[in-house]
């Protein structure tokens, strides 16, 4: 491999690295506008195993919307990425398949409506994102990406 295809590679890695970035923030942030453009105009997206719904961006992000509404501290955080750049019409690198774990702690916000004060989540998930994305000519955008929710649990209140 050459220092210009060495570069190139660790350039895809930074670029594919901090879409998933963006994907956390925007779900964290609730900024859904940002999730849709995180996708190709086809993405989908695949929540069924965390008793969501699959389909296009758009629908997806709507149901995100809704079902996260209550949750008014979010803090979701994705490790262990695993990235594997791909073929696409003889061109080495226009696709990549990254599979990362997540942690997902929800919280309510307070009584007094708002978020002050530190407290326990309310609902802590974990489980792993499949990720498949496409290089175009806006940058990396996620083609697919697939929710595998391994656990969740609601902690225990004391006090």
């Amino acid at each position: 491999m050459t220092q210009r295809a060495e570069l190139a590679t660790v350039l895809d890695r930074l670029a594919v690295d901090g879409l998933i970035t963006d994907y956390a923030v925007a779900v964290d942030d609730g900024d859904w506008t940002a999730y849709r453009n995180l996708f190709t105009p086809d993405g989908r997206a695949d929540y069924r195993s965390a008793g969501g719904i699959e389909g296009g961006a758009r629908d997806v992000a709507d149901w995100l919307a809704g079902s996260l509404r209550p949750f008014a501290v979010r803090q979701h955080l994705i490790v262990n990425r695993r990235v594997r750049f791909g073929v696409l019409e003889q061109d080495t690198g226009d696709t990549a398949r990254v599979r990362a774990d997540y942690l997902s702690p929800l919280g309510r916000a307070g009584d007094d409506g708002r978020d002050g004060g530190v407290r326990a989540p309310d609902v802590v998930s974990g489980g792993r994102y499949a990720f498949a994305l496409l290089r175009t000519d806006d940058g990396w955008r996620v083609r697919e990406l697939v929710v595998q929710e391994k656990w969740r649990r609601a902690p225990e209140r004391t006090g």
